[in-house]
């Protein structure tokens, strides 16, 4: 009889921080997704030290292949606390990968190069163009949104249709080659592994943690979201922290592109970035953030990230088609949705 008493109160306190902390929902929510995608990896190897090394090279080839579009999802939860969205992140990082491949185009008439500047001096100008471009191309959302006083999906949904076809239309005629020491910034290998993206993304993922949680900037984002007038009423520039926000996610996407195009030397400016805002705002729900603002974190978005990149992965070593995966990512946003608005009734 004790041992009943005592399991039904371990599960009555499971059920309750399932509910009161995301963290820690989504965090048990991954480590069942990581068993059943080892136990689909299977056992069968001569050693557990082969297990092990194919174990691990399948984690970092998830990790790596999601790193770009875990940097773009740090910057959708801050748009998202803050009670926004934005749907053109990946037209954006398109105009940006553009950007860059142009100032460091290897070509005789490339942009630096035609002037005598090349290598390194020629990657680092390149490399801050762009973020500048994504910072403009951000902020020109945030005063449409803030200012201007367009819903952050009118505005957003307006850019991504602009920025692709702009880019698409610029670019159909330009030749454009990317040196192949530019490569290094993501395919350079530590020990045996490729894991600079990885790298990027963990950097990015700390530096944000802390933004959001220790610097004035990111309480004025959690006061944004959670009630505009209230915050306005308490001295917050809610107009300018709204600006802001979006420059910081033109800064990520920026990051995103240069991570883009030097891992594999080129830019799809027709189809490289699609889907990238429905898998952003996918792990940042998932991580727990709440769709009407206010509520979220970094460390949910990441760990929401990771629980979208191992169920692609275990889909695929099920050998479930490309284009049903998708529709689990749909599924899983619906049902983390209706779970956040059943918590908030409760």
């Amino acid at each position: 009889m004790t041992q009943v008493t005592n399991r039904q109160t371990l599960l009555e306190k499971v059920g309750r921080k399932w509910k009161s902390d995301p963290i820690f929902s989504t965090g048990l929510v991954l480590a069942l997704m990581v068993i059943l995608q080892t136990v689909a990896l299977g056992f069968d190897y001569e050693s557990f030290g082969a297990w092990f090394t194919n174990w691990g090279k399948n984690w970092i080839n998830i990790l790596r292949n999601n790193a770009g579009v875990g940097i773009v999802a740090l910057g959708m939860t801050f748009v998202i606390i803050s009670g926004g969205i934005d749907l053109a992140v990946g037209s954006t990082m398109v105009a940006i990968g553009a950007v860059i491949m142009v100032f460091i185009n290897q070509y005789p008439d490339g942009l630096l190069t035609a002037i005598g500047i090349t290598g390194v001096p020629a990657y680092a100008i390149g490399i801050v163009a762009g973020v500048i471009f994504g910072c403009l191309l951000g902020g020109i959302s945030g005063v449409l949104i803030a200012r201007s006083k367009l819903p952050a999906f009118i505005a957003t949904l307006g850019m991504m249709k602009i920025l692709r076809s702009v880019t698409q239309q610029v670019m159909q005629t330009a030749a454009v080659k990317v040196p192949s020491s530019f490569l290094a910034i993501s395919n350079t290998k530590i020990g045996s592994e490729v894991i600079l993206p990885i790298l990027y993304w963990l950097v990015a993922a700390v530096i944000l943690h802390i933004v959001s949680r220790y610097t004035p900037f990111g309480r004025h984002v959690y006061a944004v979201g959670s009630n505009e007038r209230t915050a306005r009423l308490s001295g917050v520039n809610v107009e300018r922290v709204k600006g802001l926000i979006y420059v910081l996610m033109g800064a990520l996407v920026a990051v995103t592109a240069v991570i883009q195009v030097s891992r594999i030397g080129s830019m799809d400016y027709a189809n490289a970035g699609s889907g990238y805002e429905m898998d952003a705002i996918a792990a940042v729900v998932v991580g727990g953030t709440s769709m009407s603002g206010g509520r979220g974190s970094i460390l949910g978005t990441v760990l929401g990230m990771l629980i979208i990149a191992v169920m692609n992965n275990l889909l695929n070593l099920m050998g479930v088609p490309p284009f049903l995966r998708e529709a689990f990512k749909g599924f899983i946003v619906i049902a983390a949705v209706l779970l956040q608005k059943k918590e908030a009734a409760a």
